[in-house]
């Protein structure tokens, strides 16, 4: 699997878009939620110290100071994917990312079913065939197909 790079992604959004995949990644593992200071202890312990502006800038895409080789192999290491991960400009998913990746999708969908599951209670079978008809409709003229979800 690839990343979804457009041909025009500049490098630091392309980065800033591997940064908050690993972000959101981490999250879906069910921990509690990623900090900065978490980030910035790893870093410092490191020798890549890193300020809570420049990690801003550079989970947004605006950064073009975040070019130093062991800050990007350290933030690589400390969510646990390949050290040239970040570094690399292929735009190649490693196979942990995309195994990860799948899984926060299957989580996704099922926390969609479950909430669906209580909320829908008492409502009658014709119309959850109906609202499942429009959902599909929907997915399908977004081009998001029946297996995919959107990764918001």
């Amino acid at each position: 699997m690839t990343d979804d790079a457009s041909p025009t992604e500049t490098p630091q959004t392309r980065l800033a878009r591997k940064l908050n995949l690993l972000l959101d990644l981490y999250e879906a593992e069910g921990t509690e939620a990623l900090t900065y200071p978490e980030i910035n202890r790893h870093m410092t312990q490191r020798g890549t110290p890193l300020s809570r502006s420049r990690w801003a800038y550079m989970r947004s895409g605006d950064s073009s100071l975040a070019t130093d080789p062991m800050l990007l192999r350290n933030l690589a290491e400390f969510f646990g994917v390949d050290r040239d991960y970040l570094l690399d400009d292929a735009g190649e998913i490693p196979k942990l990312v995309d195994a990860q990746l799948e899984l926060l999708r299957t989580l996704r969908e099922s926390r969609v079913r479950n909430f669906a599951a209580r909320q829908l209670q008492g409502i009658s079978p014709e119309t959850l065939v109906k609202l499942r008809q429009v959902i599909d409709e929907r997915k399908r003229a977004q081009g998001m197909g029946d297996a995919d979800s959107n990764q918001s």
